[in-house]
């Protein structure tokens, strides 16, 4: 694609650049969908399915393990199996709605989580599990990347971005509640009770999706090609230097996070000293933190401040906080003693926060460049995210549980590579945009 192109996909007006057509009963102008409250909390509830399915699995870890008379390394395979599942979904879900509509695969992939998950609280053998946790990821993806794709379809521009930012404040909620639910749960019922609450919470969300949520992509919009087709779409897609730009910034973004979630337990209180407690209120520090500054970049900064230039300060920040937490690590202002826990949660407090001035934004702006294609657009970009840090976690571990230095190593190298990216790829001081402030 020219580089020119960017320019008229990101203006925002009053007018939408594609307004899908009546073309029947679930199809509805999209300026009287936006307005609803219910649908952003069906989106945001779709994007909360990760975090929901993942986090609040985490605290059954050791029951599964004796129950299912297992090793811990197997148990931690029903994990990896989910996020797998997530990830790769996601290539099959984006083109899926792009030819058929976004609500017939949604509420497809909604009953077959609900089913996989229900079987999983059934499940007898540690095999079955991680076969049926595959399946529960691969039909939880389409809330990730249909939900982006609904956005693509009902905003432009500015208000895009702003809805990205609003999606923060339940899909940044979700990782703070969903351990302490599956906690609650394991106080009155084991491992499998924890499969039951997310049935119905897959169940609710279904109902929801169904009453609430009506097709946003015409007839007439929709891609009617098979595998070549979604192929030479995806092909086409990379082929946008400044998409692909984005879209790798995103994902390494998302690999510091990544890091950060992987390595933050063993860090602050293996190495640190502190309580499981302090550690549970430091993450919930940070995630509202986090939530705090996209409703920042959401109300103030987008519509005001050019949204490059908001990415580049998030992606700046994270630089410094990685580099900063690499130079505590490093004992270079002093021991872990000495310093106490002050130092080390400030840099997370930072990068967490900055987290939310780059993720959104780089969202946003590679899905303006994607009218035509916006479910294998979210599909590239879920799917980049999610790989790029399912690669990067393990690495924060690579030296032992008695260092931080690894992870603030990824922490600094995944910014570094985001950056990179960004500036070389997007180049955003050389494109024109049509509109102040986008």
């Amino acid at each position: 694609m020219a580089e020119s192109a960017s320019t008229g996909t990101t203006r925002d007006t009053a007018q939408p650049a594609h307004v899908p057509r009546p073309g029947g009963p679930t199809t509805v102008p999209r300026a009287a969908v936006r307005t609803g409250f219910l649908v952003t909390l069906v989106l945001g509830g779709l994007t909360a399915v990760p975090a929901l399915s993942m986090d609040m699995y985490l605290p059954a870890l050791p029951e599964v393990t004796g129950s299912l008379h297992t090793s811990a390394a197997t148990a931690q395979l029903t994990l990896t199996a989910c996020l797998t599942g997530m990830a790769l979904g996601q290539l099959v879900v984006g083109p899926m709605s792009d030819k058929w509509g976004r609500r017939r695969p949604l509420l497809i992939c909604l009953f077959l989580y609900i089913a996989a998950t229900a079987i999983c609280a059934a499940a007898p053998s540690a095999a079955l599990l991680i076969a049926l946790r595959l399946l529960q990821g691969l039909a939880g993806s389409a809330g990730i990347v249909i939900a982006r794709a609904v956005v693509r379809d009902l905003y432009d521009g500015v208000a895009m971005a702003r809805f990205f930012s609003s999606l923060m404040l339940i899909s940044g909620v979700a990782p703070i509640v969903a351990p302490l639910i599956g906690g609650q749960v394991l106080r009155v019922t084991d491992w499998r009770g924890v499969f039951v609450v997310l049935t119905v919470v897959g169940i609710a969300l279904t109902a929801l999706v169904w009453k609430c949520l009506p097709e946003t992509l015409a007839p007439a919009l929709r891609h009617g090609g098979g595998l070549g087709e979604t192929l030479r779409t995806m092909r086409a897609l990379l082929a946008d230097r400044v998409f692909t730009g984005y879209m790798i910034a995103g994902g390494f973004a998302f690999a510091a996070l990544f890091s950060y979630v992987s390595a933050s337990p063993f860090v602050i209180q293996e190495i640190y000293g502190a309580s499981p407690q302090t550690f549970s209120l430091l993450f919930g520090l940070n995630s509202i933190g986090l939530i705090a500054t996209g409703q920042l970049n959401g109300k103030v900064l987008v519509g005001r401040v050019n949204l490059d230039k908001v990415l580049g300060t998030g992606l700046a920040l994270i630089v410094l906080a990685a580099t900063f937490l690499l130079l505590v690590a490093t004992g270079t202002f002093g021991t872990p003693e000495d310093l106490g826990l002050a130092p080390i949660a400030t840099g997370l407090f930072v990068l967490m926060a900055s987290m939310a001035l780059a993720t959104p934004n780089t969202n946003a702006l590679a899905l303006m460049r994607t009218p035509h294609a916006a479910g294998s657009a979210s599909a590239l970009l879920g799917t980049s995210s999610f790989l790029i840090g399912a690669i990067a976690s393990p690495l924060v571990g690579i030296a032992g549980e008695h260092t931080a230095v690894p992870m603030a190593l990824v922490q600094l190298s995944c910014g570094l590579a985001a950056a990179l990216a960004f500036v070389t790829l997007c180049r955003p001081w050389r494109r024109t945009r049509e509109v102040t402030g986008i």
